[in-house]
């Protein structure tokens, strides 16, 4: 039980076999522990400038961020989140959803500056 202890307040001196195997086993859960368990994928990101003419801006902004926004409040919205994502104050003249199938899989919102 003493040894538990031990292990559970860290009480091993540095450089001894005990904090060592304590510090392979913190690496070994941290390395070897799939991301499956903690349901840790990467997302890309929600707001996304993309290449464009000179003069207009466009932006990919994701469904879920525009979800349940009524098409006229669609505006403010996207001017709202274009300007948090990139700290800027773009004025958002147009959002149009990109459909795909039967969803919405995002909206091309176009800025000028």
């Amino acid at each position: 039980m003493r040894t538990l202890g031990r292990f559970l307040f860290w009480d091993f001196s540095r450089g001894s076999w005990q904090y060592d195997v304590m510090v392979g086993l913190i690496l070994a859960f941290i390395f070897l522990t799939p991301r499956d368990i903690f349901q840790d994928q990467p997302r890309a990101a929600n707001v996304v400038i993309l290449p464009s003419e000179p003069g207009v801006r466009q932006y990919w902004i994701a469904a879920e961020l525009l979800e349940g926004v009524p098409p006229e409040g669609r505006i403010e919205k996207a001017t709202s989140l274009v300007n948090h994502q990139f700290k800027a104050r773009q004025t958002i003249t147009r959002v149009e959803p990109v459909p795909a199938e039967k969803d919405v899989i995002g909206y091309m919102a176009y800025a000028r500056p």
